[in-house]
């Protein structure tokens, strides 16, 4: 048995974002049944699907994944649309995750690499490096020390899952996880996955919490974080990253959870429901997803109200009613 521990500290500034994060996922779960919200759930995976893609240089728009996920023809790259489709398929079987088996991983690298990647499913056998574009940050270790490193990394998580918080020991995960390097391609979207895996056994809601799409904004700071880990020889920097991300992330989702509480009538978190970020619809096509007949009734309680607090906006601001018109949700 390995004795081996991933260096790392916990700081008082980590304490304080564990603290932060559990009372907003309370929050969260008490307030919102995600079970009964399909369209956020999948509006959620499909940002967290574009996000992670988009920052391993997958070039297509959020509205072209949502497409590809949902069978439209798709104008692009064969191998940037098998990736959105392999992701997809990844993320639809979360929940069958078993974070701590070394054999999921593998598996879950097959289904996210399949078509695109010739060692699917299989640790590399070539030596690689962490790129950041096209800058290099460090070269991972030999291709002949990877099996042994993943099997102390899987074993150290098995023990500490009883000791190290779940945020705490995702993120020490995740980290570790880049620095091995153990696949030949599609690295930085196993790291992702299986953090929001880890997470989501402590508490499921996070199968749907979009972390990706945050790092994706923060993709710079989360390459400076990896790189002076590497440096530090200690990934606490990375954690108290991670965890700002997570906390900022819930930060975020709690607030639009006030604004639906305190402000949306009934009427407007029904439109919330029907319709999907960054979708044009026509009015027409609203009324349809809502059952409505009157144009009058829709405009008063559904349309205008969204319109006034800036739940959706109009493709043509300018031309309120022209024929062209269609509505997004913000």
């Amino acid at each position: 048995m390995s004795d081996y521990r991933p260096p790392f500290e916990i700081t008082n500034e980590m304490l304080s974002y564990v603290a932060s994060i559990s009372e907003k996922i309370g929050r969260i779960t008490a307030t919102v049944n995600l079970e009964s919200k399909p369209h956020l759930r999948k509006n959620n995976r499909i940002k967290s699907i574009h996000s992670s893609l988009k920052i391993e240089a997958n070039s297509l728009t959020l509205g072209q994944v949502r497409d590809v996920i949902n069978g439209k023809l798709v104008l692009g790259e064969k191998k940037e649309i098998q990736e959105v489709k392999n992701a997809y398929a990844a993320y639809e079987k979360l929940s069958e995750i078993d974070p701590y088996r070394i054999n999921d991983l593998k598996t879950f690298h097959g289904i996210m690499t399949r078509y695109v990647v010739d060692e699917s499913g299989a640790f590399r056998r070539g030596e690689e490096g962490v790129f950041n574009g096209d800058q290099c940050i460090f070269m991972a270790p030999p291709a002949r020390f990877v099996p042994q490193l993943m099997d102390e990394l899987f074993e150290w998580m098995r023990k500490a899952k009883t000791t190290v918080h779940p945020l705490i020991l995702s993120s020490v995960f995740h980290y570790e996880f880049v620095i091995v390097h153990p696949f030949a391609d599609g690295n930085g979207r196993m790291a992702r996955l299986w953090h929001t895996a880890l997470l989501a056994k402590w508490k499921s809601v996070f199968e749907y919490i979009p972390i990706e799409s945050q790092i994706e904004k923060f993709q710079e700071e989360y390459y400076s974080a990896i790189a002076k880990c590497h440096v530090d020889g200690a990934s606490t920097v990375f954690i108290e990253f991670m965890l700002a991300q997570i906390d900022h992330i819930l930060e975020e989702i709690s607030g639009q959870i006030g604004e639906d509480s305190e402000q949306l009538t009934e009427y407007l978190k029904r439109l919330l429901e029907v319709m999907e970020y960054d979708v044009p619809y026509t009015a027409n096509a609203i009324m349809d997803k809502l059952g409505l007949k009157s144009k009058e009734s829709f405009r008063k309680h559904y349309l205008h109200p969204a319109l006034e607090l800036n739940l959706i906006r109009m493709t043509i601001p300018d031309k309120p009613n022209s024929r062209n018109q269609r509505y997004i949700k913000i």
